[in-house]
C-alpha cells in the first residue's frame, strides 16, 4: 500500500507546484519559481497559510491589484517562451473578478497563466458570505463563473481529493503548446482548510517533456508543392517561431530560398531585424515595406501565427494569395482556406527545407526596393520637429489640438521621433513592453531589434494595463537586462500600480510615457470615420460642453513616480531625452521618463485596412465616405 500524507489542499497545492519541470530539447526548468497574491477572505487562510508557514521554494509576491499580479504573471510567461509561470491567488468577489481581464489577455495569447480564486463556502452553511453574489435560481453559480469565457480550463474544488485530477489537468493545459492559455482554479474556502491523506508520490518531482512532434509527411509534401508552384512566396513569422525557439531554422530556410519574411506583433525579436529578407511588421499595423510584398505575393506561408485582423488587415491585404501555414494548433493551420501543416515550428520547418530541395523564389530586386523605401521613412519620421504651425499628417484631428497641447505643456515632441531616439540610445538587449494605443503600431513598423526574445508586445488582447506591469513580468524572468514599459498616458492611468511592487523588490524597470493627454490611436479612429471627438482627449469640462472644447489637463508623471520611489524626468524635446535615457541607464532605482508628445505625431497608413463598424447611418461627409471605402474593401477582402 502506498504510502500517504494527511495535509490540507492549501499545503497540497503547495507542494505539488513546487516539484514541477519542464524539459525541452534536454534542457530542464523549474515550472513554478514565484507565486503573485493579494491577501484576502479566501485566499489569506488556506493556500495563505500554506505559502507562509510550510517549507517550499517557492518565492511569494505581494500584488497591488489582482488584474496588475496576473499581467505581471503574463509576461513573465511570455518572456520565458512559456516554459515558466508565476501562479497568482485572490480572495473571493472583486479580486477574483479583477482577475477576469488577465485572464483573457493570457488566453488570447496562448500564455500559461494559472489562477487561483477564492469563492465562497462548499458547505453553504454561512451563505451569504461577505462579497458573494447570490443567484436564486442556480446557488453554484458565483463570481468565478465569469472566468469560463476566458480560460482554457475551469475547475471549482468542492472536495479536497479533487484537487488531485484538477491539478493534473491543468499542468496537461498549460505546457500544450497548442491549446495553452488561463487555466482558472476556484477555492472555496473552507475547502482550502480542509485535511486529506493525499499519495506521497502525488508530491514527488514531475518532469514535463515537451516534444517537437514533426508534421505528417503527406501534409508537408502538400506544402512543399504549394511553395514550389509559387513564384513569389513571402513567409508571416508568428509567436510560434518565437515559443518553439524556431527563429534561426525559419531564418535559414528563407535564406536558402529567397523567400522574404514579415513579422506579427508575438513573431517580432524571434528573428534579426537585420536579416536582409526581413521585412519587419506586416497587416495593419505593418510597414510599406512588408504590405507592399505581401499585396503582390501569389503564397502567404504562415508560421506560427493564428490570423489576427491585424495581421492579415482584416483580411484583404493577401485576399487573392494562396496560403500555406505551419502551426501546432490545427484549428489555428486550418484558417483562411490553407493547405496546413500540424506540427512543431522547428521540426516542421527544417522536414519541408529539405522537401523542397533547390527551389528559390523568382524575386529580382522587389525585396531590396520595398526595404529602400521604408528606409527612407524610417528617416523621416524620426526626424519629425514639431514647430509653430505643426500640421499632422493623419487627415482627421481637432483643429486647435496640437498648438493647445503645446501651449498647456509647455513644449512637445514627435512620438516617431522619441521612438527613434529611444531605440538609438537604450542597450541594444534590452526589452520593451507594450500592448495598447497607437505605440503596438508605432513599435510594430518601427522597432529593430537583433537580439532575439527583446519584444514583449501583448497584441492579442490589446489590454490596457499590461505594460507597466508586463515589464515587472519581464524583468522578473531576466533581471539582467534593462527593461521599458512603453505605455501610453491613458493606459498609465488605467493601471500602474505594480511600480509600487517594482520599488519593494528593488527591481529596476523603466517606464516610458508617451503623454498626449488622450486615448489618441482611439481619437484617430473616431475622427476619421467623421465621428466629432468626444471622450477620448484629456481636457477639461468647458461648462456644460462636451469634453472636446475645454483645455487640455497636464498631468506630472513624473512627480506621481517619484511619489513611489522612482527615479523621473519629464522631457519635451530630443536633447532632453538622450539625457533622460542616458542619465536613467546609471540608476539603480526604477526609472519613469514623462514624454511630452503632440497629438497626432504616430505613424499611420501603409496600406493596411482595418475593418470596424461603421455606421450606415453617416452624420458627416468623412462618416460617408468611411463607409463607401469600407463597403470597396470587404468586396476586396476573401470571406474564409
Amino acid at each position: 500500500m502506498s504510502r500517504t500524507e494527511r495535509i490540507s489542499v492549501g499545503e497540497a497545492i503547495v507542494r505539488f507546484l513546487d516539484n514541477q519541470y519542464v524539459e525541452l530539447d534536454g534542457v530542464q526548468t523549474k515550472f513554478v519559481e514565484g507565486f503573485f497574491t493579494i491577501f484576502g477572505h479566501g485566499c489569506v487562510l488556506g493556500v495563505g497559510e500554506a505559502l507562509s508557514m510550510t517549507k517550499h521554494g517557492i518565492k511569494v509576491y505581494q500584488g497591488k491589484n489582482e488584474q496588475g499580479m496576473a499581467q505581471v504573471a503574463t509576461a513573465f510567461a511570455k518572456q520565458s517562451d512559456r516554459l515558466r509561470i508565476i501562479p497568482c491567488i485572490s480572495s473571493i468577489g472583486p479580486g477574483a473578478a479583477n482577475m477576469v481581464t488577465a485572464a483573457g489577455t493570457a488566453t488570447a495569447n496562448n500564455i500559461p497563466l494559472l489562477l487561483f480564486m477564492g469563492d465562497t463556502f462548499a458547505t453553504r452553511q454561512p451563505d451569504p458570505v461577505l462579497q458573494q453574489i447570490e443567484h436564486e435560481y442556480n446557488p453554484m453559480i458565483t463570481t468565478n463563473d465569469a472566468f469560463k469565457a476566458v480560460t482554457r480550463y475551469f475547475d471549482r474544488i468542492t472536495r479536497p481529493e479533487m484537487i488531485m485530477t484538477a491539478l493534473v489537468n491543468a499542468m496537461r493545459v498549460l505546457l500544450d503548446p497548442a491549446r495553452t492559455g488561463a487555466v482558472a482554479i476556484a477555492l472555496p474556502q473552507d475547502v482550502q482548510g480542509e485535511c486529506y491523506d493525499y499519495p506521497s508520490d502525488f508530491f514527488k518531482k514531475r518532469v514535463h517533456r515537451i516534444t517537437r512532434p514533426t508534421p505528417p509527411v503527406e501534409q508537408l509534401e502538400e506544402v512543399a508543392e504549394a511553395i514550389r508552384n509559387s513564384k513569389k512566396p513571402m513567409v508571416i513569422v508568428g509567436g510560434g517561431v518565437k515559443y518553439s525557439k524556431a527563429g534561426k531554422e525559419v531564418a535559414d530556410f528563407c535564406t536558402a530560398h529567397n523567400i522574404p519574411f514579415g513579422e506579427t506583433q508575438a513573431g517580432k525579436s524571434a528573428i534579426k531585424s537585420s536579416h536582409p529578407l526581413n521585412l519587419g511588421g506586416v497587416g495593419v499595423t505593418g510597414n510599406s515595406a512588408a504590405n507592399t510584398i505581401a499585396a503582390h505575393a501569389d503564397l502567404i506561408f504562415a508560421v506560427g501565427t493564428r490570423f489576427t485582423d491585424f495581421t492579415t488587415a482584416s483580411k484583404s491585404l493577401f485576399a487573392k494569395a494562396k496560403v500555406v501555414t505551419l502551426n501546432a494548433s490545427d484549428f489555428h493551420a486550418n484558417k483562411l482556406d490553407a493547405v496546413k501543416a500540424v506540427g512543431d515550428a522547428k521540426s516542421g520547418i527544417v522536414a519541408l527545407d529539405k522537401l523542397l530541395g533547390d527551389y528559390k523564389s523568382s524575386y529580382v530586386g522587389e525585396i531590396e526596393a520595398a526595404k529602400a523605401a521604408w528606409d527612407k521613412e524610417m528617416k523621416r519620421l524620426t526626424s519629425v520637429e514639431i514647430k509653430d504651425g505643426y500640421k499632422p499628417e493623419i487627415g482627421s484631428y481637432t483643429p486647435d489640438a496640437v498648438d493647445a497641447y503645446i501651449k498647456a505643456h509647455g513644449g512637445a515632441m514627435a512620438q516617431t521621433t522619441a521612438i527613434g531616439i529611444i531605440r538609438e540610445n537604450i542597450p541594444d538587449d534590452a526589452i520593451i513592453v507594450g500592448s495598447s494605443g497607437s505605440l503596438p503600431g508605432d513599435l510594430q513598423r518601427m522597432w529593430t531589434t537583433d537580439c532575439i526574445d527583446s519584444y514583449n508586445m501583448e497584441y492579442g488582447y490589446s489590454c490596457m494595463g499590461y505594460e507597466i506591469a508586463g515589464s515587472l513580468g519581464a524583468k522578473i524572468a531576466d533581471p539582467e537586462r534593462e527593461v521599458y514599459a512603453m505605455v501610453g498616458d491613458g493606459s498609465y492611468l488605467m493601471l500602474h500600480t505594480e511600480m509600487v511592487t517594482a520599488v519593494q523588490e528593488g527591481l529596476k524597470i523603466n517606464v516610458i510615457v508617451f503623454d498626449n493627454a488622450s486615448f489618441g490611436c482611439i481619437n484617430n479612429l473616431q475622427m476619421e470615420q467623421g465621428v466629432d471627438s468626444l471622450c477620448t482627449e484629456l481636457r477639461y469640462r468647458k461648462g456644460n460642453k462636451p469634453i472636446r472644447e475645454g483645455k487640455f489637463m497636464n498631468i506630472d508623471f513624473a512627480m506621481n513616480a517619484r511619489s513611489y520611489g522612482f527615479k523621473a524626468y519629464t522631457v519635451r524635446n530630443a536633447e532632453e531625452l538622450k539625457a533622460a535615457i542616458q542619465d536613467s541607464l546609471k540608476q539603480t532605482l526604477p526609472t519613469l521618463i514623462d514624454i511630452k508628445t503632440a497629438p497626432k505625431s504616430m505613424t499611420h497608413g501603409y496600406d493596411g485596412w482595418w475593418n470596424v463598424g461603421v455606421t450606415d447611418n453617416p452624420h458627416s461627409e468623412k462618416g460617408e465616405k468611411a463607409r463607401e471605402n469600407r463597403k470597396k474593401m470587404l468586396e476586396k477582402a476573401r470571406k474564409f
